[in-house]
């Protein structure tokens, strides 16, 4: 016979509840000796849920969280590279920017090899969520994605509005890489 002092598994003490439901007759301190060890049990099995909820929890958070950032690595990954590219681009545009029309019919194959390397540039760019912020002049200066380079109080405009854009700014996807740079009126009507 096993010691009186050993816990019993919950299956030891159904084994010896009778048929109708009842413990067998004990003493009154082998009755509170059970009943203190069914309590035990009792508890010990609400700690081992409460505990397997919370790891079930964590698990489920930690999915979340590595599935968030796979997919921010995905979308933003390369934001370091398209950032070093902009550049490229900013040359291209001044080149193609600084042929006279003189010069468009003596330099045809130049001119047309800079405008295809643009096209392949910007279809790049386009290809990995790289958007252009190109402000116009007469827009309303935003600071969230232009960033304003000198104001000046031009007449005929409104305070706040582009009078000059200097260089086109970009995002990716929703992420600013580079805002435009502008110019903004500071006139104030009297």
């Amino acid at each position: 016979m096993a010691e009186q002092n050993e816990p019993r598994s919950l299956d030891e003490l159904a084994a010896e509840v009778d048929e109708n439901g009842e413990a067998p007759a004990e003493s009154s301190a082998e009755a509170a000796e059970g009943s203190d060890e069914l309590e035990m049990l009792r508890a010990e099995r609400d700690e081992i849920r409460d505990r397997f909820v919370r790891a079930l929890a964590d698990a489920e958070n930690t999915r979340k969280r590595a599935e968030r950032d796979r997919r921010e690595a995905e979308n933003y990954g390369g934001s370091k590279l398209a950032r070093d590219m902009l550049p490229v681009h900013d040359n291209l545009e001044r080149a193609l920017g600084a042929i006279a029309e003189d010069q468009r019919e003596a330099q045809k194959a130049l001119i047309e090899g800079l405008e295809l390397t643009m096209r392949e540039l910007l279809n790049t760019f386009k290809k990995h969520g790289i958007q252009p912020v190109a402000p116009k002049v007469g827009d309303k200066f935003d600071p969230q994605l232009h960033q304003a380079m000198f104001e000046a109080p031009v007449p005929g405009t409104k305070a706040g509005e582009i009078i000059q854009v200097a260089a086109q700014g970009f995002l990716l996807h929703d992420r600013l890489l580079r805002p435009a740079q502008v110019g903004v009126s500071s006139f104030k009507e009297s």
